[in-house]
This record gives structure tokens, C-alpha cells and sequence, in this order.
């Protein structure tokens, strides 16, 4: 259960192709909420954040993520997370990722600092002092910017039934490979209406969390925005979802 929220944000950013130089997608202020849940008990809240701003003298999306458990969990069982990721303007690969969380205890504060030419990632353990160096694969993503990086890069009109995405992630010291299929498009009913959605399904390892490859879902908006609206996860103790609570600063309309 320590790892839900972990979950759940590898699936809001699992998605990449290609670099591109130009963001349609999204936007400075841009702001998402979601409520993740066990049926109709609430688990904890989620946001996403877009800011611009500048790191090495190069303009970038910060983006910042923040997940805290809520009502009774919050007695049981804190969770307080925090990641962040600084995503070059022009190729739409990061340039530094941030991870702070407290989950039950279990704590880590860890920077990333990617060279994307020398394809190499640095990774400061700051609750540790540690500094190391890895290799990672061409155009790694972290666990936020492969989110974004993919809105800029779908087209919801010509997508097809059982187009795959793989993606490179690099995150705890390690390269892995990540696999998202599009099933369909399929209407969701949420607090704001009925959306017209794209429906993914990635394929993660079986085990203590996940009961089988298959056992999570999630649906995007199928317009400019690709915005996420809805993610199923059958766990080995129940089911979770996270659905969007609220949104503001959006780039395009959302009907």
C-alpha cells in the first residue's frame, strides 16, 4: 500500500516518442487535481503544476508534483510526495528531476541531473550523501516529463486500436523500458460531464502490487489537450482510481 501514489504517478507520465521544439499542448499556470480513492473511501489528493522558468540559463517547464493521504489513511498511514522536473523548452527532455517523499515512514530526497548529449544521469542522494553516475538511454524521460512530453506528441485523430509506445524512464539508479498500448476511444462520465477519452493500457510486472500485466488502465482527453481524466488499478488488495477533481489554465478549450 506505501506505493500507490507511486503508482499512480508512473501512470500520469508513462509516455513518450520522439524530441519535438515546439509545446502545444500545455501551458505556464497550467493546474490538475485529482482524488484517488478506494470505492467511495478517499485515499489522498494529487496536483500537477506547470511553471516557467529558467535553470543553467535555459528556459524550461517546472513541473511539480504533489501527492498527500487525506482523512483516516492520513492517521494510518502518512503519505506526504513531491516530484518535480525541469523540461527544456526546445527538445522536451529533462534536464533535472526531484523526488522528496514520505510514505509510511519509508523516505527518500533524491536529485537527478541528466546530460542528455553525453547520455548520462547524476543522482545526489541527499538522505544518504551520496553522488553517483549512470548511463542512461537516448532521450530518457523521468516520471513526470514522459507525461507531458507524449501530450505534445499524440494526435488523438489518427491514433489507431493497438498502437504501442515504448518509452525509455530512468528512475532508482535504473534504465527501464515501458511499454503503453491504445485500446480505444471511450466515452467517461466525470464531475464535469461526459469526455470523449483515449483509452491506454500499460503493461507492468506482475507481483506484489499489481496482480497481473495487465491490471491497470487510465483515459486521456482525445482533444489538444491529452489531459488526464480517469486510472483504474486492480491491486492485490483491492481497486484504486484517480479521477480529475479540478482544472484551470488549461491551453485549449475543454469541452
Amino acid at each position: 500500500m506505501k506505493k500507490y501514489f507511486l503508482y499512480i504517478l508512473c501512470v500520469l507520465q508513462t509516455w513518450a516518442l520522439y524530441p519535438q521544439e515546439n509545446n502545444q499542448a500545455y501551458q505556464d499556470g497550467e493546474w490538475f487535481k485529482f482524488r484517488i480513492h478506494y470505492g467511495w473511501f478517499n485515499a489522498s489528493y494529487a496536483t500537477l503544476e506547470v511553471k516557467e522558468k529558467n535553470l543553467h540559463n535555459r528556459p524550461v517547464y517546472h513541473i511539480v508534483g504533489k501527492g498527500k493521504s487525506t482523512g483516516l489513511l492520513d492517521l494510518f498511514f502518512k503519505v506526504d510526495d513531491n516530484y518535480q522536473t525541469y523540461i527544456d523548452k526546445k527538445t522536451q527532455l529533462p534536464l533535472r528531476f526531484l523526488r522528496k517523499i514520505d510514505e509510511g515512514g519509508h523516505t527518500k530526497n533524491v536529485q537527478i541531473d541528466f546530460n542528455q548529449v553525453e547520455k548520462k544521469a547524476i543522482v545526489h542522494d541527499k538522505k544518504r550523501e551520496t553522488l553517483k553516475e549512470f548511463e542512461t538511454k537516448p532521450n530518457v524521460h523521468d516520471m513526470l516529463s514522459v507525461f507531458y512530453f507524449l501530450r505534445n506528441k499524440i494526435d488523438h485523430k489518427t491514433i489507431k486500436e493497438g498502437d504501442k509506445i515504448d518509452i525509455d524512464l530512468f528512475f532508482d539508479n535504473e534504465n527501464y523500458r515501458f511499454r503503453t498500448v491504445f485500446l480505444e476511444k471511450e466515452t467517461v462520465k466525470t464531475k464535469f460531464g461526459k469526455i470523449e477519452c483515449l483509452k491506454f493500457r500499460p503493461y507492468v510486472q506482475a507481483g506484489r502490487v499489481f496482480e497481473e500485466e495487465e491490471s491497470l488502465t487510465f483515459w486521456v482527453s482525445a482533444d489538444e489537450n491529452k489531459i488526464p481524466v480517469k486510472i483504474k488499478a486492480k491491486l492485490a488488495v483491492g481497486s484504486l482510481e484517480a479521477d480529475l477533481e479540478e482544472y484551470k489554465n488549461l491551453k485549449h478549450a475543454f469541452n
